[in-house]
């Protein structure tokens, strides 16, 4: 496994990430303070399967996120919090306001920003990471591909991959651990509305983090 004694684990996104999590800042076991997503669930596995390490799992998502507004925060939320390892899970939002707000223009960030922006956050960042930096890419639980916002995903899931390999960081294809699920179940298994996972969703999103990280779930 990638981590190691005594990391700090910083999850950073938008409502995928954040699902209830404490404010101003929700870190360690206690209370649920991560919230009912993804990183609970990989601060309840980590901890659980390797206490002795002593993982300190960091979760500053925030609802409604984008690229853009990721940046005007990155400062409190990710640089002065030190973290080893960072995960960022962004695009849903970028993508989505091209969509259900066609007529405001000024919410939507469009692929050479959404690129460009994180592009200057990472080179920024990942010399502070004595882990490293792990990019999992946005995602649309949906099986057409000829879907107009599947197809745009795509796109930004494309950048995800140029970025990871730029900044030699560890890629987690989220759509891929979807895509399985949705061979034998509709998508409203996972997801209301196609981007908000339910509980199963949020339990593959945790296990393909894992898998990227080399987890031993056999300890």
């Amino acid at each position: 496994m990638k981590l190691s004694q005594g990391n700090r684990l910083l999850f950073i996104g938008d409502s995928v990430t954040d699902v209830g999590r404490e404010r101003p800042v929700a870190q360690g076991t206690l209370f649920n303070r991560l919230g009912r997503g993804y990183p609970h669930i990989v601060s309840g596995m980590v901890n659980a399967l390797h206490p002795e390490l002593g993982i300190n799992v960091i979760n500053t998502g925030v609802s409604g996120d984008t690229a853009r507004r990721l940046a005007a925060r990155w400062q409190t939320d990710v640089i002065d919090l030190h973290p080893d390892w960072l995960s960022v899970m962004i695009g849903i939002n970028d993508v989505w306001r091209q969509f259900d707000s066609p007529c405001e223009p000024e919410q939507h960030v469009l692929l050479d920003e959404y690129e460009s922006t994180l592009d200057e956050l990472f080179t920024r960042t990942c010399p502070l990471l004595s882990g490293g930096l792990v990019i999992m890419a946005p995602f649309y639980i949906e099986t057409n591909l000829q879907d107009r916002m599947r197809a745009e995903i795509a796109r930004y899931q494309a950048a995800c991959r140029r970025l990871a390999e730029k900044h030699h960081a560890i890629f987690v294809d989220t759509q891929a651990a979807f895509d399985r699920i949705l061979q034998s179940r509709h998508s409203s298994f996972i997801s209301w509305d196609r981007v908000h996972p339910n509980d199963v969703g949020h339990t593959a999103l945790a296990m393909a983090f894992l898998r990227a990280m080399e987890f031993d779930f056999e300890a």
